[in-house]
C-alpha cells in the first residue's frame, strides 16, 4: 500500500496484512510520518512499514544507519505491528551489525527481512544467518530472481530450510498464483502491482483482482 486509500481498499477487498511503502517503482521506501499515523488509525489489519532510507542500494553508511534506527523508533511510537528491513555489506553478505541494532530497537514488533536477501551472494547462506534471529518472523523473497515465478525450486527449498515464514513476492499474478502456491508450498504471498489496474504499481487497487485472489488463496 502506498496511500491511505490503498490501505483502506486493501483491507476492504480481503488483504490480511499491509506493507506500507512509498516509491514502489523503486522497490519501496520509508513512508511519511503522516501516512503511517493515518493508516494505522484507519485499518484493523496489521500494518508493517518498510524502513528503507533510499534506493541506491541495500548497503548503508553511518548516516543511513542513524536514519534507519530513528525511523524504526518512529514506526514503533506510531503503533505499527511490524517493520520491514534489509541490509547488506559491500560484498553482498547480510550486514549482521546493523541487523542486530535494528532488531534491538524494534523490540516486540514483527520483523520482516525484505528482498535484500535476493541480492545476497548466496541466498541460502544468507538464510542461515537470518535463521539465527527468532525475532525475524518473515522473509520476503523472489528467490533471487526478478520474478518469484522464475525461482520456484529455490523458493520451495527456502520454505523447507527457513525458520521464519517465507513470504513470496514480485512478479506474482492472480492467474498463476494457485499453481505457484502448490509448487512452492509457501504459506503467504505478497502482492503489489499484481492486484492493480493494468498491473501498474502507480494505479489503484483492482477490487475484482483482489476478490479473485482471496478466493483462490482461501481454497
Amino acid at each position: 500500500a502506498t496511500t491511505l486509500q490503498d490501505a483502506i481498499d486493501a483491507e476492504k477487498y480481503g488483504a490480511d496484512r499491509l506493507e506500507l511503502v512509498t516509491g514502489m517503482k523503486e522497490g519501496g521506501l520509508t513512508p511519511s510520518y503522516g501516512l503511517i499515523k493515518l493508516v494505522t488509525q484507519a485499518v484493523n489489519i496489521p500494518v508493517h512499514v518498510i524502513i528503507r532510507p533510499h534506493s541506491r542500494s541495500f548497503v548503508y553508511n553511518s548516516h543511513d544507519e542513524q536514519t534507519i534506527l530513528e525511523d524504526i523508533k518512529m514506526a514503533k511510537e506510531l503503533g505499527v505491528a511490524g517493520v520491514v528491513i534489509g541490509m547488506l555489506t559491500e560484498n553482498h553478505k547480510i550486514d549482521v551489525s546493523l541487523l542486530e541494532k535494528c532488531l534491538q530497537v524494534a523490540g516486540g514488533m514483527n520483523v520482516t527481512f525484505h528482498r535484500a536477501i535476493d541480492e545476497a551472494d548466496n541466498i541460502f547462506e544468507a538464510l542461515e544467518i537470518l535463521n539465527q534471529y527468532p525475532t525475524i518472523n518473515r522473509i520476503l523473497t523472489s528467490g533471487g530472481k526478478t520474478s518469484a515465478t522464475e525461482a520456484i525450486a529455490t523458493i520451495k527449498e527456502m520454505v523447507q530450510k527457513a525458520k521464519a515464514t517465507i513470504l513470496a513476492g514480485s512478479g506474482l499474478h492472480v492467474s498463476t498464483i494457485e499453481d505457484f502456491v502448490k509448487e512452492t508450498k509457501v504459506k503467504e504471498v505478497h502482492f503489489g502491482s499484481g492486484v492493480r489496474f493494468q498491473l501498474d504499481s502507480l494505479a489503484e487497487i483492482d477490487s475484482e483482482k483482489m476478490k479473485e485472489l482471496t478466493t483462490i488463496l482461501k481454497k
